[in-house]
């Protein structure tokens, strides 16, 4: 009885050590801040590049003039969806952005929100096909042009059908941000393995950044469930 007590002792003091001794906390909020400022410029750059990306790949297809804009387009889409995300985040980093004052969360963003845009434009042209083509004609017999219906006839229910996938890519996206560390961007991930080496004691550090994105992930998809539902009785009212 007495081992199994100083075995929680022992467990209590490394997470004490871990979280509180020299207010380390802090170094974990700090993080989080950060993973949550790359996590939102990532998600509105990935957005705006898949939403643009997606449009464009099923607006050209039957145009023979502008078929190389949908092609490059599709490159784009295989390469950064065939390429790991580590690498692209050293090439990024390495070959764009040289200058001894780049800011690394910048860097970090914009790599994350390259590589969400290629799966949301995945996600939104499948929800852009799903739509029946009769949407479109209809829109066509009520004097809209191409344009027209596409947004406001074909993507609002493009983005219904597809809002859980998109959910989806956004959470992973927060945590593939886990990986910015080795561009020393000092995100939450960063921050575990300071303390770590700090306390000569890697797990506590690192169980506790793993609270905080568990935490996170499971608010964003209970708020992301709430939104469904939402919808689901705004569709049948």
């Amino acid at each position: 009885m007495d081992t199994i007590r100083d075995w929680f002792i022992s467990l209590a003091g490394r997470y004490y050590d871990a979280f509180i001794t020299e207010q380390r906390y802090q170094y974990y909020l700090e993080g989080l801040l950060i993973t949550l400022e790359i996590s939102l410029i990532a998600i509105i750059i990935g957005a705006l590049i898949g939403i643009l990306v997606a449009i464009i790949r099923v607006s050209v297809v039957n145009i023979k003039g502008l078929r190389w804009i949908g092609i490059i387009c599709g490159c784009y889409v295989n390469v950064i969806r065939g390429t790991p995300i580590m690498l692209q985040l050293l090439i990024i980093y390495n070959l764009i952005f040289t200058s001894r004052n780049t800011n690394e969360i910048v860097v970090a963003a914009v790599c994350f929100g390259i590589n969400s845009g290629a799966y949301v434009a995945e996600i939104v042209r499948a929800g852009i096909e799903s739509v029946d083509k009769g949407q479109a004609e209809a829109g066509r017999s009520l004097g809209l042009n191409a344009n027209q219906a596409m947004f406001y006839i074909i993507m609002p229910q493009a983005i219904k059908n597809i809002l859980p996938a998109l959910g989806n890519e956004f959470i992973v996206l927060i945590k593939e941000t886990s990986v910015a560390s080795i561009i020393a961007v000092t995100d939450l991930t960063k921050a575990a393995q300071y303390i770590g080496s700090r306390t000569w004691d890697v797990l506590p550090p690192f169980i506790i950044s793993a609270l905080f994105y568990l935490v996170i992930v499971l608010g964003l998809t209970k708020l992301l469930g709430i939104f469904e539902r939402r919808m689901r009785q705004g569709d049948n009212s």
